[in-house]
């Protein structure tokens, strides 16, 4: 299976499924942090129609997140939001069979579709409380692995810092791994209806 896992610079969720033998590759516009051998550094929507069968997205959610929202007003004038908004549009209406895009509570809900699933980290083996929204067509919902206690904001309260954005943004281990596990190790079925067709 050819995987695109879009906006990831970690290689975390790239490298979930190469586990699996997936022919998975990351893009974004930044180094790979892990081996770039399997990565494209450059705009996603270069690549979009080059024959995936499922994509991981993470599009940026700095504009987006409700957790920002005393900026929406002059991101709203600006055209920010907007624009941040029609990219997860392209993402979701690219040429591609069965995707999943993830981002933290945000305005997608509301301004395109809920989420089929919201996900904490709590449940696949990190004590952190973040939750994390899959929107997702011809995937099943994702299962929990590691139902695990602390639960503590600790991405939410990281101090500020240039690196902080970064940080915030990487995929946990723990949801990398259930992605490959449940995504790439099983013959999903063929289906061409949008959302969560599996409980």
């Amino acid at each position: 299976m050819r995987v695109l896992v879009a906006c990831e610079y970690s290689g975390r969720v790239r490298d979930a499924f190469r586990r699996h033998g997936h022919d998975a590759w990351s893009c974004d516009l930044l180094e790979c942090e892990a081996d770039p051998t399997w990565h494209h550094q450059r705009p996603v929507e270069e690549i979009l129609d080059q024959g995936w069968d499922l994509m991981v997205a993470h599009p940026p959610c700095t504009h987006l997140a409700v957790s920002g929202s005393k900026h929406f007003p002059e991101k709203i004038a600006d055209g920010r939001q907007q624009r941040a908004l029609d990219f997860v549009r392209l993402l979701m209406d690219a040429p591609i069979e069965r995707w999943c895009i993830e981002n933290p509570v945000s305005v997608i809900s509301s301004a395109i579709r809920p989420p089929d699933q919201i996900i904490q980290p709590w449940e696949y083996g990190h004590g952190e409380v973040k939750a994390t929204c899959l929107w997702l067509k011809n995937l099943p919902r994702l299962r929990a692995t590691n139902c695990v206690e602390g639960r503590e904001p600790k991405v939410h309260m990281m101090p500020p810092g240039p690196d902080r954005w970064k940080e915030r943004s990487r995929t946990f281990e723990g949801v990398a791994a259930a992605m490959g596990d449940q995504w790439g190790n099983r013959d999903l079925p063929v289906c061409m209806e949008q959302g969560s067709l599996f409980a």
